[in-house]
């Protein structure tokens, strides 16, 4: 699942950097690659643990 997810990021960055780069950018597509590409950030980053526990947190 994770290797599918860095696919379709790289896939999404590479279609908004290349759509920048033609004579017309059509705006629509540049922002549904970058949410595709933020939706993959958050579903890879919320398997990684806080680095905060509440045990830290005790009172004096």
């Amino acid at each position: 699942m994770k290797k599918f997810l860095f696919l379709i990021m790289i896939v999404a960055i590479f279609i908004a950097f290349y759509e920048q780069n033609t004579a017309k950018p059509n705006v629509i597509i540049t922002c549904i690659a970058l949410v595709v590409f933020m939706f993959g950030m958050i579903k890879l980053s919320a398997k990684i643990p806080p680095k905060d526990t509440e045990d830290d947190h005790k009172d004096i």
